[in-house]
C-alpha cells in the first residue's frame, strides 16, 4: 500500500523525494504544488479547530534558542537512541527496532555495542565556531511555547486553563528515516499546550483525547483505521505523567498501527525546569500550571488522510483511482472543463466561468486536455470534488453539468449558482 501512495504522490505532484536530480538525500522530501495546498488544507482546519476553543493564543516561536533551554528540557541529556552498526557492511541500525541485538537484518555480520546518539542537529550561531556559539536547530516546537509562557501571560492575563497553539518546523537526525514522509529529519508539528490546575488536570487530559479523535474523524478518516493506545507506566518519557497515541493504520508495524498524534500529560515538568534554569517565576494563579500536550506531526497527518483516502473502484465498466479526501483537505477543489477545445465560443464561456471561481477559491484547476473521461480521471486521482463542464447546452440555456467525485453522478445547476453550491458542501 505504501509503495503505491508513494508512486501516486510522485506521479500527481504532491511529494517528491529530496534533492532528487543529485541522487536524493535520505529522509527529506520535498512537497509538490498539490502537496503544498493539501498541507495548507490541514493546517487551517487545526488552527480553526484550536482557535475556536476558547482562551487558546497562537504563536510562532523561533527555531534556534538558547542551548540553556534544551539542557533545561532535559533534551541534551535524555534525547538520545541507541544505536549499533555492523562491523561487516557497516550499515547504521537503532538497537530498539532489531529483534535480534547480535546479527545484522541485512548481512547477518556482527552488530557493535549500543552507544547513545543525540538526535539534535547541532551548529553555531555567528562566525566563531566554539561552545560559545553552539545552538541546536529545535527537535520539538513545544519548548517556544513553555520559554514565551511568562510573555503571554503578561501581554494577555489570562487565567487557568488557557492554551498555546504552534505549528512550527522541527529537526531530527533520526538514525534510519524511513516510511515515506512518516519519519523524516524535517518535518512540521502542530501542537497545543494546554495548561490547567493540576487538580483539573486529568479531566482535561481526558477531554482533549476526544476532542482530537473527533477531529480526525470529522474530517473523513475511517473509524476502523484510527485507535487510542494508552501507553503503560514503564514506557512513559521522563517528562510525562501520562500519554495516550492516536494510532493510524499505516501497516508499518507487526499490527499495522503507529503514532499519529501523541497526547501527553507533562504535568509541571516543563515550566518547573525553565523556572529553576532561568531564575524568572512561570506561575499563574499562584502556582506552577500542570499541561497537556495534543502533538501531530504535520507530515504523518498528511499521510494518514492521503493513505484513509485512497481507493480504487470501477465506474461505469471502467477502473480508477481515486482520493475520497473530504472536501476540506482536498487540494483542488474544482476543475472546469470545456467540453470541446477547439469551439471558441466554449472555451470564452469556461473561461470566464473559471476566473470568477478563481478569484472566490483560488484552488481551482483548468483543464482542457484530451477526452472528459481521461480529464475526470486525472482529477480522481487528486482528489477533486467537483468537475465542472461548459458545453453546448449552457451558450443556450447558462446551465452546467457538476459531476461528483465519489459517486460520479452528473446533475446539471446553473452556472450563476456554483459558487453557493460549492460553499455549502464546505461548510
Amino acid at each position: 500500500m505504501l509503495d503505491t501512495v508513494v508512486s501516486l504522490a510522485k506521479r500527481r505532484g504532491f511529494v517528491f523525494p529530496g534533492s532528487e536530480i543529485y541522487g536524493g538525500l535520505s529522509g527529506t522530501w520535498d512537497y509538490g504544488p498539490l502537496g503544498v495546498l493539501m498541507k495548507e488544507n490541514i493546517k487551517r482546519e487545526w488552527w480553526r479547530h484550536m482557535l475556536g476553543e476558547p482562551h487558546i493564543y497562537p504563536l510562532d516561536a523561533a527555531i534556534l534558542m538558547s542551548s540553556k533551554a534544551w539542557e533545561a528540557s532535559g533534551h541534551v541529556e535524555h534525547f538520545s537512541d541507541p544505536l549499533v552498526d555492523c562491523k561487516k557492511c557497516k550499515h547504521r541500525f537503532r538497537a530498539d527496532e532489531l529483534s535480534d541485538q547480535k546479527k545484522c537484518p541485512d548481512c547477518g555480520g556482527e552488530l557493535t555495542s549500543a552507544r547513545q546518539f543525540n538526535m539534535m542537529f547541532k551548529t553555531h550561531a555567528g562566525p566563531v565556531e566554539d561552545s560559545s556559539s553552539a545552538v541546536y536547530l529545535r527537535p520539538e516546537t513545544a519548548q517556544g511555547v513553555f520559554v514565551n509562557f511568562k510573555n503571554v501571560v503578561d501581554s494577555f492575563h489570562p487565567t487557568l486553563p488557557f492554551g498555546i497553539a504552534q505549528i512550527g518546523k522541527a529537526f531530527r537526525n533520526e538514525i534510519t528515516p524511513k516510511s515515506f514522509v512518516f519519519r523524516c529529519r524535517e518535518f512540521e508539528q502542530m501542537e497545543l499546550e494546554y495548561f490547567a490546575h493540576p487538580d483539573k488536570i486529568d479531566g482535561y487530559f481526558r477531554d482533549i483525547r476526544e476532542m482530537r479523535m473527533k477531529w480526525f474523524l470529522g474530517l473523513g478518516m475511517k473509524q476502523e483505521n484510527i485507535r487510542f493506545y494508552d501507553y503503560p507506566i514503564s514506557e512513559l518519557a521522563h517528562y510525562s505523567k501520562a500519554t495516550t497515541d492516536i494510532q493510524y493504520r499505516y501497516g508499518l508495524s507487526a499490527d499495522g498501527f503507529s503514532e499519529l498524534e501523541g497526547i501527553a500529560n507533562r504535568g509541571d515538568f516543563d515550566l518547573t525546569n525553565h523556572s529553576r534554569a532561568s531564575g524568572q517565576e512561570l506561575k499563574l494563579d499562584g502556582i506552577i500550571p500542570h499541561v497537556i500536550e495534543p502533538s501531530v506531526g504535520l507530515d504523518r497527518a498528511f499521510l494518514a488522510f492521503f493513505m484513509d483516502a485512497y481507493h480504487e473502484d470501477e465506474l461505469g465498466g471502467d477502473k480508477r483511482v481515486l482520493l475520497r479526501l473530504h472536501p476540506k483537505l482536498a487540494p483542488i477543489k474544482a476543475a472546469v472543463f470545456p467540453l470541446v477545445s477547439n469551439k471558441e465560443h466554449i472555451v470564452a464561456r469556461a473561461n470566464e466561468i473559471f476566473r470568477a471561481l478563481k478569484k472566490e477559491f483560488t484552488a481551482v484547476m483548468w483543464d482542457d486536455i484530451g477526452n472528459i473521461g481521461k480529464r475526470y480521471r486525472r482529477q480522481d486521482e487528486i482528489g477533486t470534488p467537483w468537475c465542472i463542464t461548459i458545453d453546448y447546452q449552457t451558450l443556450e440555456d447558462g446551465t452546467v453539468t457538476i459531476r461528483d467525485r465519489d459517486s460520479g453522478k452528473q446533475e446539471r445547476y446553473p452556472e450563476n449558482t456554483i459558487r453557493d453550491y460549492i460553499v455549502k458542501q464546505l461548510l
